[in-house]
């Protein structure tokens, strides 16, 4: 086991902790204009977001990747990874970084958390880019894919064992989980050990799964049933969801669908020849896409 030092991996970006909603957030930040808030998926941490932090720093964006809560080098609490506290976590990072809001970008689970903050704190998310991730109330159709993220979800619903099985002999789990999802050629063998490393601190393992449980178990639940609910109220801000399309987690088709619960201005982009973790795995058509995207919208430096 180590202690929370994985996650500060040095680069063209600094370090710090920042606190917001009672706990304490550990970012990687870096560039000066409009706040560009970067939301890790599972089995990740910050880090999968090294190429966008320089890609849109240059571009003329501050650009904020967070831990969050239970991962890296963020607080791992006893409870609060439900996606509603997630959001109002995140909500709570933007004011405390002292932005009104912020573009809020989510792969994966935290793409799940920034389309909840976009319904629940609307005020706080400028425009949503969500990668590998349906809307919530779309991600019922996920389950009946039948895929690996299906068969993983299920299994986490376990207690104590699904832990165990990731921190098993130096985390091999975690890169098992990065090959299956992904598509050919990735990942690189430094880029597996670097999120061997970052599970392998203490809580991350069991904190990572409470994500999931929460999302499974709360469909049948007086708290699961408010949030569906409130869920079901459009977007009316732009839109953007970019997509592997070899992703095996979630399919395509099911993603796409998430189109019908917005009303702003909503763009639909595949990644060819990538699977659930494509800002990694071709990240250059990744971050020409956010880039330009955010111009187009009118978030470019200088914009209203």
């Amino acid at each position: 086991m180590l202690d929370d030092s994985a996650a500060y991996v040095d680069g063209p970006w600094n370090h710090r902790t920042v606190s917001a909603a009672g706990a304490r957030f550990h970012v990687a930040e870096t560039g000066e204009g409009p706040l560009v808030l970067l939301l890790h998926g599972f089995p990740q941490f910050w880090w999968a977001w090294r190429s966008q932090l320089v890609a849109l720093a240059e571009a003329g964006y501050r650009a904020v990747a967070v831990d969050l809560r239970g991962y890296g080098a963020s607080d791992k609490t006893p409870r609060g990874y439900d996606l509603v506290g997630s959001a109002q976590d995140m909500a709570g990072l933007i004011r405390a970084l002292g932005a009104a809001d912020a573009i809020v970008v989510g792969h994966g689970v935290g793409g799940l958390v920034g389309w909840t903050m976009a319904s629940y704190h609307p005020e706080s998310v400028r425009a949503l880019a969500v990668l590998s991730a349906p809307h919530p109330r779309r991600a019922a159709r996920v389950l009946l894919s039948g895929g690996p993220g299906v068969s993983h979800m299920l299994r986490a619903q376990i207690p104590i064992l699904p832990e165990h099985r990731l921190l098993t002999d130096g985390c091999v789990r975690v890169g098992e989980l990065l090959d299956a999802w992904s598509g050919p050629g990735w990942p690189h063998a430094e880029t597996e050990e670097r999120y061997r490393l970052a599970f392998a601190i203490p809580k991350v393992s069991h904190c990572s799964l409470e994500y999931h449980r929460w999302i499974f178990r709360s469909r049948w639940r007086t708290d699961g049933l408010r949030y569906a609910l409130r869920m079901r109220t459009p977007l009316r801000i732009p839109v953007l969801q970019l997509h592997g399309s070899l992703d095996p987690v979630c399919p395509p088709k099911v993603a796409r669908a998430s189109g019908g619960l917005v009303r702003g201005p909503y763009l639909w982009k595949p990644v060819e020849g990538t699977g659930h973790f494509l800002h990694e795995e071709n990240p250059n058509e990744v971050n020409e896409a956010l880039v330009g995207w955010t111009s187009e919208i009118g978030t470019a430096v200088g914009d209203g």
